[in-house]
């Protein structure tokens, strides 16, 4: 089994400006973010931006960068045009790998990609880990997934699903006993050519309401395998406190 990896990194932030060229632990976290693509097994790894600051900087450690439009509404759809411009084959397993994830793990990586390979009905596939407490199941920055018997995923939402009726009718401070919820971890395999369909599907209500381009998908008939995550996906970087939570697990495992 072959995979890529693409990572779509943007310079704008609205809450840490220039994220991906921050300083973790003596390198820049799109460095990090690379070298953890690296290490994953990928066949490839290839940066997608449209800042030429952070074209730079992937060149100047040796990476592949891929200049794209600076109008694309997600990261998937910036993709879809590296995959337009390098010409990939349709069958080809990309895992879109955040440039805000300088902790994750290369066996996710490679994980997602191998799930996607093994469901060949899939056109995507992602991962999930369990939620332990109910502050994890009512936060609204931790999207939840709900999984058939098969392990297709039937939604995505902010909201704590699915509702636990008799049980939430009398606490929400604590999840009922023997129930099992999962947050999704925003880490995806596609199909190359699933990825051009992708780009040019119209986004639909339910992804504009939840802002979560994955019911981009369901709402048009797609299907995501949903595997759960054989270990801790660690923490995205989102705030200055996040980046200084990365610089100093990542100090502790010598990744400087």
């Amino acid at each position: 089994m072959e995979f890529l990896v693409i990572i779509p990194a943007r310079y704008a932030s609205e809450r840490l400006p220039g994220k991906p060229l921050r300083e973790i632990a003596g390198k820049t976290m799109i460095q990090h973010v690379y070298e953890r693509a690296m290490a994953s097994g990928a066949t490839g790894v290839v940066v997608a931006t449209d800042d030429e600051r952070i074209e730079k900087t992937v060149k100047s450690f040796g990476g592949d960068v891929c200049m794209t439009a600076a109008t694309h509404r997600s990261g998937s759809e910036r993709l879809a045009e590296v995959v337009a411009l390098r010409g990939y084959p349709d069958d080809q397993i990309i895992v879109n790998l955040q440039g805000d994830e300088p902790l994750m793990p290369p066996e996710l990586i490679h994980q997602v990609a191998q799930d996607l390979y093994s469901n060949r009905e899939a056109d995507l596939a992602t991962l999930c880990s369990r939620i332990h407490s109910a502050a994890g199941l009512f936060d609204p920055h931790a999207v939840k997934v709900v999984l058939d018997a098969a392990g297709y995923a039937l939604y995505f939402s902010r909201a704590p699903i699915p509702w636990d009726r008799d049980a939430f009718a009398i606490t929400t401070e604590q999840l009922p006993e023997n129930s099992e919820y999962y947050r999704h971890i925003g880490l995806y395999a596609y199909r190359a050519g699933y990825l051009a369909l992708f780009a040019a599907l119209p986004s639909s209500p339910l992804e504009r309401l939840e802002s979560l381009e994955q019911l981009r998908v369901l709402w048009h008939g797609g299907r995501i395998h949903v595997a759960e995550a054989e270990c801790s996906p660690g923490h995205g970087v989102d705030t200055l406190a996040d980046l200084e939570k990365a610089a100093k697990l990542l100090g502790e495992a010598g990744f400087s």
